[in-house]
């Protein structure tokens, strides 16, 4: 025992060594039970607040969640009471008999009030653990407020929904897609903006088409031009100025831009979108346009202008002062003066009285006019007699810096981001560096923010895309500073959700279709299709496990069906397999090797010729897809005219240029660019009929 010094003697030495030891040992034990309870106790919190503590990822391996990963989420969300007498939401479904079991800690008798404000809507009592609830409840959303024997009191949403969203009223019809800001006309100022959406519409309605479906048009970040991906948006709930033909305007001053006649004849000439100096033209433009829209005082424009206001309410005040702090403070949002880190009614209001109010009306202005313009865009799909109109797309998250994220702090949760775990087509797995909804937040405020977004996207439209649906079942979050590889699922309240979109669907008479790509949890389709969400089906994507493509039989039909989306290869660069030499060019695995392509190439020519298709140009496509049962079949304008590049390339920033190119030919060319015969021959099964 070489650690004692000197002779054993007495043996004291050898007691206190011994002693030593015991208590050493004493402590380590002690800290690693504190440390494994720490750690229980963080896992049963995580499991409480809906946390998926593992997964079993795309490729098949399994993750197990990072302690410090799952503490900064636990921390990111909003706590909430506990449950002690329902499990959480109550849904029913108008016209259909419902009822609710209550916690085994429930004590009866108990007391339920179904109220929306202060009013109360229904009211009752049960001494059983089952109750049923009155079946004439009229459609909306309430609070349910429980008070059992044991004096315990609860409130939770409560959701009386229709059956399903709203199905459409037409059978089988054809949308063309398109990238709007890509569009060139001879008038534009080297981006396409609405009144090119009105000569599209005019377009898809000689080619047969029943609608424009469109990028993402929602506002971004004026400030930051060259930040220009629809899918990053400031606020999912207002429009992108740019889109707005300035010279439409009552008041545009054409005089004011003589001198730029030149630059935006260059801007039009452009292969790729300017945003930065685009975004400097019309700016100006808004900004002369809003001063004699001032000075003049026009009764009837001013009327409208009162009235646009009236229907945005209180949240177009607030994101139009969010603007106009956002720019003095010139930071993010959480390291403004304290007083301004959160929306305060009051404060916006003092603002807007002092030597501020003219900029808050001029941000309130602008997005008058943009509005006005899309909504005279639907009402031209609607005078064309076009089935469904404009399909527009909604982002799956939002910038944590922008207007949303400030606005709604509770149900958005703007320290995590929404990604992907790694899949066949993305083995990093993917941050998209959004700020989503959490489901704690959303179930505190009754789900109102998930509402407001969804009729911001629905004032003018006939059929949304929710782009990853998934996440209205669980949402694959990353902390900040982690790799995407490193994140977690989180559960979502489900079935809540479908209500509330099956609400406003049927309020707005607008189709919801759900991008439901990437790893889809078991049953997640079957009860998305029985609340009347569509499906969304990439053929490219549709093909079994031996690669051959599936036949026409196979596509549902409450689904859109698209050969490819945004973020995938054109029909020319497939076949070409400019998609694999420009990702390979770039570092990025491709996901797919030269000889699986030239096996897809073949699979997919013995699937046309199975269905007696000829030829395998995207006119054979066209004829394949027009085909299926689906309801909805979207073109896309890049295919239509041979265009090699995608739009966008995922993992990428500045790699590719994003979101920027232009289409080879204006606007006025693009007829006869196009072999109508053929698309019409190919899409005749559901070309619409003009009288």
């Amino acid at each position: 025992m070489h650690w004692f010094p000197g002779n054993v003697g007495d043996g004291s030495e050898l007691c206190t060594a011994i002693l030593f030891l015991y208590l050493k040992n004493f402590v380590t034990i002690a800290y690693c039970c504190v440390q494994t309870a720490c750690r229980m106790d963080l896992f049963t919190k995580a499991r409480d607040a809906g946390i998926q503590t593992d997964f079993i990822d795309g490729q098949g391996h399994r993750h197990v969640t990072d302690e410090a990963a799952l503490r900064i989420i636990l921390d990111a969300l909003p706590g909430r009471a506990p449950h002690r007498l329902l499990g959480g939401v109550v849904v029913i479904r108008c016209g259909q008999p419902a009822r609710t079991e209550f916690a085994e800690a429930a004590r009866f008798p108990l007391r339920w009030k179904i109220v929306a404000g202060l009013a109360v809507i229904a009211e009752g009592e049960t001494g059983h653990r089952i109750v049923d609830w009155p079946e004439d409840l009229p459609i909306g959303s309430y609070r349910l407020q429980l008070t059992d024997a044991s004096s315990v009191t609860e409130e939770v949403p409560f959701i009386v929904a229709p059956p399903r969203a709203f199905g459409g009223d037409f059978d089988r019809c054809w949308l063309l897609a398109v990238q709007l800001y890509g569009i060139r006309s001879a008038r534009n100022w080297g981006i396409g903006d609405f009144s090119d959406l009105e000569g599209l519409i005019e377009l898809a309605a000689q080619l047969g088409a029943d609608g424009i479906g469109l990028n993402p048009l929602h506002a971004l970040f004026d400030d930051r031009p060259a930040d220009c991906s629809p899918y990053s948006p400031n606020s999912r709930l207002f429009l992108n100025a740019l889109y707005i033909d300035v010279e439409r305007l009552a008041e545009f001053v054409p005089a004011a831009f003589a001198e730029s006649g030149s630059t935006i004849a260059e801007l039009r000439q452009g292969d790729l979108v300017d945003y930065t100096a685009v975004a400097e033209l019309k700016w100006r433009a808004l900004r002369l346009a809003f001063e004699r829209f001032k000075a003049d005082q026009s009764p009837d424009r001013q009327q409208d202008f009162e009235k646009f206001r009236a229907e945005r309410g209180p949240l177009l005040s607030r994101f139009a002062c969010f603007e106009v702090l956002r720019h003095r403070f010139n930071k993010p949002w959480w390291e403004w003066p304290k007083p301004w880190r959160q929306p305060n009614e009051a404060k916006c209001a003092g603002l807007r009285k002092g030597p501020d109010a003219t900029e808050i009306e001029f941000v309130e202005f602008v997005q008058w006019t943009a509005d006005r313009q899309l909504q005279a865009c639907g009402d031209l799909a609607t005078r064309l007699g076009m089935k469904v109109g404009l399909y527009l797309d909604v982002a799956v998250g939002v910038e944590s810096g922008g207007f949303d994220a400030w606005n709604e702090q509770i149900a958005i949760s703007r320290r995590l981001s929404v990604g992907a775990p790694p899949d066949p087509l993305n083995t990093a797995g993917q941050n998209w560096g959004l700020a989503g909804f959490n489901a704690a937040g959303l179930e505190i405020q009754s789900f109102e923010p998930y509402r407001e977004m969804l009729r911001a996207s629905m004032r003018h439209a006939g059929a949304i895309r929710l782009d990853h649906v998934l996440g209205l079942k669980r949402l694959y979050l990353v902390p900040h500073g982690f790799a995407a590889d490193n994140g977690v699922y989180v559960q979502m309240p489900f079935e809540a959700l479908l209500a509330a979109t099956a609400q406003e669907s049927a309020a707005y008479r607008c189709v919801v279709i759900g991008e439901d790509l990437g790893t889809v949890p078991e049953g997640f389709r079957e009860q998305m299709a029985d609340w009347g969400i569509w499906s969304y089906q990439v053929m490219m994507f549709e093909r079994d496990d031996r690669g051959a493509f599936r036949g026409i039989e196979h596509y549902a039909p409450n689904a859109l069906v698209t050969f490819n989306t945004h973020d995938l290869s054109s029909y020319a660069g497939w076949r070409r397999f400019s998609d694999l030499k420009l990702k390979r060019s770039l570092g990025i695995d491709p996901g797919e090797s030269d000889d699986a392509r030239w096996h897809a190439l073949g699979m997919l020519t013995d699937a046309l010729r199975h269905h007696a298709i000829d030829g395998d140009d995207l006119y054979a496509i066209a004829a394949f897809l027009a085909r299926t049962k689906s309801r909805l079949l979207t073109l896309s304008l890049e295919d239509l005219l041979g265009v090699i590049d995608q739009p966008n390339i995922p993992g990428t920033v500045n790699e590719h240029p994003n979101w920027r190119r232009r289409l080879p030919v204006a606007i006025d060319a693009i007829a006869p660019v196009i072999d109508i015969p053929a698309l019409k021959a190919a899409t005749g099964v559901r070309v619409r009929t003009t009288s």
